[in-house]
């Protein structure tokens, strides 16, 4: 069910409001384009700075516009496990098709307690989980040894692995098995990961590039691997360009070039510098996005 090209929402905001007629656009967009499934309320989508009912309402807006055409994910993630918990069971109530946990950030638990954590969600709700671990933002890594553990349980079905190691696809793969889902959490090297084995990116670039990111995920998938790269060398520029500055400022900016996209984020979050704009308006136009 999850492989392929899955964007990770942007949240539109009008001001500090959220944008529900922008969000339905952006949704439907996606999906026209081509795009294998989506996740609503991630990192990208400013999950940090939505209230519950914001978070939940993202959440339903996805589901109901995405009308079953593609397989929605959650953003449940939470280093409290009983918050996560009740998001899970509120987004299954939702009709999400799974749910995105973070390792528990800035807690700090260790493999015994991130185990447990996840362990313990899967308990509380039988929506499928995909774990995303990404060590840059939540300094706790779950190990090769603790993943091969949880992937024994039934509803564990996959991870986002956005520690930038490809070695770990081979070594995951080995101590989870072929049917546990690897996709990547980092646009730049998803080309290295889905040769090591992964099959997939929740994608920030899949935003701005639907249809590219689209194509090249079905090329890699496919085995070819000469289509691959010629997508890549579009993408490559706007990849770093929208990690240019804090992240999703420039994808917010990007988007509000291509599209009648509002770009307003909420504090901490500013916009984007102007050196991070020039940046994403040369990588847009060496996609073939825009012109000059």
């Amino acid at each position: 069910m999850f492989r392929g090209s899955i964007p990770a929402l942007v949240t539109p905001f009008r001001g500090e409001t959220l944008d529900e007629e922008a969000l339905r656009a952006h949704v439907e967009w996606l999906i026209s384009e081509g795009s294998h499934a989506l996740l609503a309320c991630g990192s990208t989508g400013e999950h940090a700075t939505l209230t519950p009912d914001e978070l939940f309402r993202v959440i339903a807006i996805s589901v109901d516009q995405a009308a079953g055409r593609v397989p929605v994910i959650a953003g449940c993630g939470s280093n409290s496990t009983r918050t996560a918990a009740t998001h899970m069971n509120v987004a299954a109530e939702l009709g999400a098709n799974a749910a995105l946990l973070v390792v528990p950030y800035y807690s700090r638990p260790n493999q015994e307690g991130i185990y447990a954590h996840f362990a313990a969600c899967a308990d509380a709700c039988p929506l499928p989980i995909i774990i995303y671990n990404v060590p840059s933002r939540t300094v706790a890594d779950v190990s090769v040894e603790t993943l091969g553990r949880l992937a024994e349980i039934p509803t564990i079905i996959g991870l986002k692995d956005a520690t930038g190691d490809l070695a770990r696809v081979s070594a995951q793969r080995l101590a989870c098995g072929t049917a546990f889902a690897q996709l990547s959490g980092n646009d730049g090297t998803a080309l290295g990961f889905n040769a090591m084995g992964g099959i997939g990116c929740i994608s920030v670039t899949a935003n701005i590039a639907p249809r590219l990111c689209a194509d090249f995920q079905e090329a890699t998938l496919s085995g070819d691997w000469k289509k691959a790269l010629e997508i890549e060398g579009r993408l490559h520029p706007l990849h770093a360009a929208l990690f240019s500055d804090a992240s999703p400022a420039p994808a917010k900016y990007a988007l509000s070039r291509l599209r009648n996209f509002p770009p307003h984020l909420r504090l901490p979050m500013v916009p984007a510098s102007d050196a991070s704009r020039r940046e994403v308006d040369a990588a847009l136009e060496h996609a073939g996005l825009v012109r000059s």
